[in-house]
């Protein structure tokens, strides 16, 4: 899909992200390499290969940047975190493709009876997954968890966490630009720019005008994304010197204006409560409430399951607000409870891809069901292994950061680290009504992890592998040995 430019981005952005590795250091590099990547290249274009998954403008740049760092860089690229937690769930995470498709190998047919006597018309099918299909699942697994490898690694410093901030600002800044020519004149840049309209027109009209969305999935991931510009924003304010306190509170305010035009009420809600955590709450404080946020992200789809949610008490509240909002939350509801129970048929490994675990109708095959929040995505993708696996790796930096600073009361901590948690912390709660995960939400979980890595070593097993370079024990290299994983 797209115009001849959108299939030239996606080939010259491996080029791209070598020319930023050249030319900046390294963190700035990396960063930008994927965030660029997720802000302007084009979205639902993709190259379909065989027997690998398809090449778009995720994979693409998390592809890039691991070449790019094991095979043209000096530095020593180590993938596997320290934390043997974090170990399991990475291995986990990758390796739940297998079970997966191995127990999804029927077809699902769908037909049609006919007459007194039923004669059966087949209509279509969904093909069963074969053992071929092994390496292109475990390879998408393995490019979906890189920038979350490589940030542990590099992105784990001061100086790196400021750089994430920084990054976070300015390209909400700059993004602010096409986004308010979208509000003003209806959401056109990827049409203008890449040839076509990449989701449902109407789901961009809200309150009499436009939500932009410009080169994203949809307009809630460009609210999220500004969402997290104002956190940033907001911290640099904080942590500014007089002089330059009032200029940043200004960049806050336009931000904020900003995220209000945006027209997405989760986003404008994150906002509103977290600006003002970040601009005078202790930073402790925004840990604890940020590991929160983990906690219930992660216990929110185990209640939900078991039907331990007051369902009709959130819709009465949220049609006190909004009639329209709590219609919308109402008809997720009902979508995520056809989804629970086809999920239930296969609950250990779930259906595998290709529209597997979607509710269809039986004779003809057309999807009745859509899921929205990411949790009952990879729920009924990958079962309770994937979804545990994926919800645990992205919460366990948050409850790191959390024991951490209970422990050590004293410790010197960044000022944006912080900020930072908050931000992972909010996804991954509007992970329950979206499917926002982005490679944005693992470089963060990365950062945090190696940072806490860093400063609370206890525990941690040392990586004995290196790629690319000598093969290392803790710190020390093993004299003699080499190896590529």
């Amino acid at each position: 899909m797209g115009n001849g430019l959108a299939h030239l981005m996606l080939a010259v952005w491996p080029l791209v992200c070598l020319v930023l590795f050249r030319t900046q250091k390294v963190e700035r590099a990396l960063i930008w390499s994927i965030l660029g990547g997720y802000l302007f290249l084009p979205p639902l274009t993709e190259y379909d290969l065989p027997l690998v998954p398809s090449m778009d403008k995720v994979s693409i740049p998390n592809l890039s940047v691991l070449l790019i760092m094991v095979f043209a860089m000096k530095h020593k690229v180590q993938l596997w975190p320290e934390s043997r937690v974090a170990l399991v769930l990475v291995v986990g995470l990758i390796l739940c493709a297998v079970p997966t498709v191995l127990t999804n190998t029927d077809p699902i047919i769908f037909e049609v009876l006919r007459g007194a006597d039923p004669i059966v018309f087949q209509v279509d099918a969904l093909p069963g997954q074969s053992v071929r299909d092994i390496g292109s699942v475990l390879i998408a697994q393995i490019l979906t968890v890189v920038p979350f490898l490589l940030a542990r690694q590099f992105l784990s410093s001061d100086d790196a966490l400021r750089e994430i901030m920084l990054a976070l600002m300015v390209g909400t800044l700059i993004y602010s630009i096409p986004s308010l020519i979208e509000i003003r004149l209806s959401p056109q840049m990827n049409v203008w720019t890449y040839g076509f309209f990449q989701h449902s027109f109407a789901q961009t009209m809200r309150a009499g005008g436009f939500r932009p969305i410009v080169f994203l999935p949809h307009s809630l991931w460009l609210a999220l994304f500004v969402c997290m510009g104002l956190l940033a924003a907001a911290a640099f304010a904080r942590n500014a010197a007089d002089q330059q306190k009032r200029n940043l509170l200004l960049v806050v305010g336009y931000i904020a204006v900003l995220l209000v035009l945006c027209k997405s009420l989760a986003s404008f809600a994150y906002g509103l409560v977290l600006t003002p955590l970040v601009l005078f709450v202790p930073v402790r404080w925004q840990i604890r409430i940020a590991a929160l946020f983990a906690f219930v992200a992660v216990a929110y789809p185990m209640l939900r399951n078991l039907q331990l949610i007051p369902l009709d008490a959130i819709l009465t509240q949220a049609e006190a607000i909004s009639a329209d909002r709590a219609q919308s939350l109402g008809y997720r509801f009902f979508n995520e409870e056809q989804l629970l129970a086809r999920a239930a048929e296969k609950p250990a490994f779930g259906w595998g891809g290709w529209g597997r675990s979607l509710i269809r109708d039986p004779e003809t095959g057309v999807i009745t069901s859509i899921p929205d929040g990411r949790w009952i995505i990879v729920f009924g993708t990958f079962g309770w292994l994937g979804y545990l696996c994926e919800f645990g790796l992205l919460a366990l930096p948050l409850i790191l950061m959390w024991l951490y600073v209970r422990k050590d009361t004293d410790a010197a901590l960044s000022p944006f680290i912080a900020p930072l948690c908050l931000i992972l912390g909010i996804t991954m709660m509007d992970m329950l009504l979206n499917a926002t995960l982005t490679p944005l939400t693992w470089l963060t979980a990365g950062a945090i992890l190696g940072y806490v890595e860093k400063r609370n070593p206890q525990g941690a097993r040392k990586p004995k592998f290196a790629l690319g370079g000598a093969v290392m024990q803790g710190d020390a290299p093993i004299k003699g040995k080499r190896t590529v994983i």
